[in-house]
């Protein structure tokens, strides 16, 4: 029995052990765990971004206007005392007071016909437009976190580089110091390999600043308050954007929030001309009166239509439809306004990513690897004393150039398709 016992106990170790583990993992996995994705951060801010959230109350305010705009205007209740002469203040008992009586009446106003549908139409197309804008915003403002994004994503990768880069410059400072030593090279060379180390150290601090910067501007737009840290990026790869200026500007012209939103503007606008010439026409008013006389004499009632007269339609009137023709004048132009900016910025951003693309294989596939081998070449003939300090140091220096500059390329062009993506919707999270 006790050696069944202590079997079954050392066949239950193991398992043991296993659960603990991953117990230990997933307690200490988060320490370990990066920052926020991108996806997550873009998602968080659509979410919390104060500048949609007040567009996102805005298009509420919009749409409650609507049931209020195709109301009728409140019936008006009217109470009141009419007294038979004025010696006496009250008289309504007195027999002989045929006219004493307490009043009553209510009154609604009718619109023309027509006036009230339009008005609810204009109030509409006014929702409409701003639930454009609001996708509008949406778009911008996850462009804009992306921008950010990888903006810090470059940094990182300058601090990367510097870091790599001090290495190989305490290659030359080493070569430098062996070549001092035996008498081979100045002091001078010493202190200029040192000098250019220190500088990328002052450097790295540099951008550490920046990236403190480049998160504070994402959490803004995020819509956190104070400073939070948003980590490292996850490593990126290019992403892919295989489609052709026509084909962008077309699907710009067809899905813009920006477009549509005029788009609504304008037949809003147009909703709005033709609710200013039915002004032209009167509007009614329906009383209904019921006169309340003493014991002595019978009550009465009656009921009354009341119409107005626009006789000041010269000043009033028409100048109203003139103003709205001017308004729908001014939206339309709006329109072709924003669609010479759309086509323009569009071809503007797929013009830097094209160059981005260009210059970014340059880099990696011809100037870096090849000015590496120039270092490591120039170095070799620094150390046999066949190449001058100044050589490997400007050649080193050029390296550093060349790997930023195809870093900075890789932001740019993921920054002028997060643009792109927003002018035209093409590709974009919402």
């Amino acid at each position: 029995m006790s050696y069944n016992s202590n079997r079954a106990k050392n066949n239950m170790r193991p398992f043991m052990a296993y659960a603990l583990l991953i117990i230990v993992i997933l307690v200490i996995s988060p320490a370990f765990a990066g920052g926020p994705t991108l996806p997550e951060l873009i998602r968080e801010a659509l979410s919390n971004n104060h500048g949609i959230l007040m567009l996102e109350a805005r298009e509420s305010v919009s749409r409650f206007k609507i049931p209020q705009a195709e109301s009728l205007p409140d019936p008006m209740f009217m109470f009141g005392y009419l007294n038979d002469g004025v010696r006496d203040p009250y008289t309504f008992d007195e027999e002989m007071a045929a006219d004493s009586q307490y009043m009553f009446s209510v009154s609604q106003m009718f619109p023309y016909p027509g006036k009230l549908s339009l008005k609810s139409e204009m109030a509409a197309r006014e929702a409409e437009s701003l639930h454009a804008s609001l996708d509008s915003a949406k778009l911008k403002v996850a462009a804009r976190v992306k921008e950010l994004y990888y903006e810090l994503y470059y940094t990182y990768k300058n601090i990367d580089l510097i870091k790599d880069m001090s290495g190989l410059f305490t290659k030359v400072e080493d070569a430098a110091l062996a070549r001092y030593s035996a008498g081979m090279a100045p002091q001078q060379e010493v202190l200029m390999a040192q000098t250019e180390k220190y500088m990328l150290l002052e450097k790295e601090e540099m951008l550490k600043q920046k990236v403190q910067s480049i998160e504070a501007m994402l959490n803004s737009t995020i819509g956190r308050d104070g400073y939070t840290g948003i980590g490292r990026p996850d490593e990126l790869k290019p992403s892919e954007y295989p489609y052709s200026v026509e084909e962008l500007i077309r699907a710009a012209y067809e899905s813009s929030p920006d477009i549509k939103s005029r788009q609504r503007m304008i037949a809003g606008a147009e909703t709005r001309v033709k609710m200013m010439g039915k002004e032209y026409y009167p509007d009614f008013t329906i009383t209904a009166n019921y006169n309340a006389k003493n014991k002595y004499f019978e009550d009465m009632w009656g009921m009354t239509a009341t119409i107005n007269i626009p006789i000041f339609y010269k000043s009033k009137q028409r100048q109203a439809v003139l103003e709205a023709e001017a308004s729908l004048s001014e939206t339309t132009h709006d329109l072709d306004d924003v669609r010479f900016m759309l086509s323009s910025n569009i071809r503007d951003n797929y013009s830097m990513l094209r160059s981005s693309e260009r210059l970014m294989d340059l880099y990696k596939g011809g100037l870096v690897p090849k000015t590496y081998q120039g270092f490591e070449s120039a170095l070799a003939g620094y150390i046999s004393g066949k190449t001058e300090a100044i050589t490997v140091i400007t050649t080193l220096k050029s390296l550093i150039d060349y790997d930023l500059l195809y870093w900075k390329q890789f932001a740019e062009r993921e920054k002028a398709i997060a643009r792109l993506e927003a002018l035209t919707t093409v590709g974009a999270q919402r």
